[in-house]
């Protein structure tokens, strides 16, 4: 798609969730998980969607594939990114250059369980944006950056406590 496609695709559906706001809400496809092998695990979701994990060797996986937590990164920095691009083409300007990379520190006892007060996710998470675009001053794109990150959903669902419900079923 075009810029000026991405612009206009964005300008309708506003409009339209401006006009019609009960037509933004949804249940969002829902992601299917089954372990396979050991530790290593497939998702699917719509569409033939496919993702699948394993764990470190070190504590009993194959090392077959990314972790659940890289991909937790991996999403966010999608995320950013596709937000930024939309923010950049909706106010018209061409980045030439995009990067969004996303790293965190963990401490692996949470998700070992050794010691009840140390969390099992990350302890933090830091992203570095690398942006350029002709014509666009240094403030515009760190404006647009700044947008993106307040309008981010995945960015929004980690910095946001969200209700969580489980419910167990036994076959």
């Amino acid at each position: 798609m075009t810029i000026v496609q991405i612009q206009q695709s964005i300008e309708g559906v506003i409009k339209l969730y401006s006009e019609h706001p009960e037509k933004a809400l949804s249940t969002d496809k829902a992601a299917v998980a089954v372990i396979q092998e050991g530790l290593r695990c497939k998702a699917e979701g719509p569409n033939g969607a496919v993702l699948v994990s394993d764990m470190p060797k070190g504590i009993g996986g194959g090392g077959t594939a990314p972790t659940p937590g890289w991909f937790l990164r991996a999403a966010l920095a999608n995320c950013d990114a596709t937000v930024i691009a939309m923010r950049a083409a909706q106010l018209g300007i061409v980045l030439t250059k995009l990067e969004v990379t996303v790293d965190s520190d963990s401490d692996s006892r949470g998700i070992l369980g050794v010691g009840d007060s140390v969390p099992a996710g990350p302890l933090n998470m830091r992203v570095h944006v690398l942006v350029a675009a002709d014509g666009a001053s240094p403030e515009q794109l760190r404006q647009i950056v700044a947008w993106a990150e307040s309008h981010s959903p995945v960015g929004d669902a980690l910095r946001r406590a969200i209700p969580c419900s489980t419910e167990v079923e036994v076959a």
